[in-house]
């Protein structure tokens, strides 16, 4: 007989308090997702409301979307209106340094990536979560404490009086540098790394030239050197956000505005004319470059009181594009457990962990690799093109054994004593193979 006093009915829902912690991309999108399932949801963002916010902190680098990260826009309804906002890149476009220029396209014709400003998604996603009577999200608090044991948190708001809130489920999606992840770092069995990389990075722009592009849009335009790299993405106002990513020692060495420009003209020829001597000389000292960190982590939840989203649980390094998507991803597949258990926190957030620690993993160090190995290395490039089709062609061997595998096991399986644990092992192998197959398609 099926025990149903773990599954919740619509007066339990109604009762149901989440509170999400952090407003950023994982978190807004995760508290749309909840708030349509009729929890009561409480967004907890330390940073001010940035659709009000003169100059917004934080990271403002573009962002590439694609089909993961569209799927769970859709299933609430925002994938029209966010991918009108974005610009196809349907190749990369490769600068070498003699100037010369080389498209590489993602895939077929009909295959691109958007290119999606990053603060206008969460602010779209912040407005989405607002349009729900259910949710609400509150600015300026900060998390100070985290007890998953019991749900219970303490913040630090406006009015700097801490107080303590309790509530049935506690959704870290607090960053990279996620304090409630700090708080399960300190439980038995819970694993934890991270690393930084030894390169940082610096924001640039490209100004619109005669009210138009300065380079063709519907590219992601790559300029790689030995130890270095600048990536451009389009804007929808026809500017281009520049990224400079280079090791912090080659960073310290450029003092003056002149040092600046000799190095682009050195390294970056083509691009000089396009940012601008003068522009350049005053951004490149604007801000500091920024580290970059990777995250792991396991297990992704604590009990049935709390669980870990995006970068609180698997901070990538920018290198295979898949950051963002990654984390939608997060919300989506908790969405289909959701689903799945009956909206049953002891039994969703366990299988949340066992399912996504090793996509997750998976693409953590698929995006290390691709810093390592690809982009600052001296690999020529034809020879990063044969060593990605060899991949290729490991990945269609291992779907083909794979496939192999279930056709000559089936009768086996179907009768054996071993069928649901065996086919939910091939099932996730089954997973992992094509999680490689589809993200391959988008990298960087």
């Amino acid at each position: 007989m099926k025990n149903t006093s773990a599954v919740m009915d619509s007066s339990d829902i109604q009762r149901t308090s989440i509170a999400v912690i952090g407003g950023g991309l994982v978190g807004s999108l995760n508290a749309c997702f909840l708030a349509k399932r009729n929890f009561q949801v409480d967004v907890y963002e330390s940073r001010e409301d940035i659709r009000m916010a003169e100059f917004a902190r934080g990271r403002s680098i573009n962002l590439a979307l694609s089909y993961r990260g569209r799927q769970a826009l859709k299933a609430i309804g925002l994938e029209d209106q966010i991918v009108s906002q974005g610009i196809p890149m349907r190749a990369r476009m490769i600068h070498s340094l003699s100037g010369k220029k080389s498209a590489i396209p993602y895939g077929t014709k009909s295959q691109y990536i958007l290119s999606i400003s990053r603060e206008n998604l969460n602010k779209d996603l912040l407005t989405a979560v607002e349009k729900y009577p259910n949710a609400k999200v509150h600015f300026g608090h900060q998390l100070l404490k985290c007890r998953p044991e019991t749900g219970v948190i303490t913040l630090l708001g406006p009015d700097k009086v801490p107080k303590d809130i309790a509530c049935d489920l506690i959704l870290g999606c607090d960053g990279a540098y996620s304090t409630v992840r700090t708080h399960l770092v300190k439980k038995p069995r819970f694993d934890y790394s991270q690393q930084y990389i030894p390169h940082g990075y610096m924001e640039l722009t490209i100004p619109p030239q005669n009210g138009d592009f300065a380079m063709e849009p519907n590219y992601l335009h790559i300029w790689p050197r030995d130890t270095f790299m600048m990536i451009a993405l389009p804007n929808m106002n026809k500017s281009f956000t520049c990224t400079l990513f280079m090791p912090f020692e080659e960073f310290e060495k450029l003092l003056t505005s002149r040092d600046v420009l000799d190095f682009f003209q050195k390294y970056f020829p083509d691009s000089l004319h396009l940012i601008g001597k003068e522009a350049l000389a005053q951004d490149f000292f604007r801000l500091p470059a920024q580290p970059m960190i990777s995250v792991k982590c396991s297990s992704f939840h604590f009990n049935s009181h709390c669980v870990l989203m995006g970068d609180a649980a698997h901070a990538l390094v920018p290198f295979f594009g898949q950051g963002m998507n990654a984390g939608f991803e997060d919300c989506l597949v908790f969405d289909e457990l959701m689903d799945k258990f009956n909206n049953d926190f002891s039994m969703c957030l366990p299988e949340f962990s066992k399912f996504r620690i090793p996509d997750d993993h998976a693409i953590s160090d698929l995006s290390m690799y691709n810093y390592i190995e690809v982009t600052f290395s001296r690999i020529r490039y034809h020879e990063a093109m044969l060593r990605w089709q060899w991949q290729k062609k490991v990945i269609n061997t291992a779907l083909f054994f794979f496939g192999t595998l279930v056709a000559l096991s089936t009768t086996y399986l179907l009768t054996g004593p071993t069928f649901r644990s065996s086919l939910g092992c091939l099932r996730r192998s089954w997973n992992s193979v094509t999680y490689f197959q589809n993200i391959g398609r988008i990298s960087l």
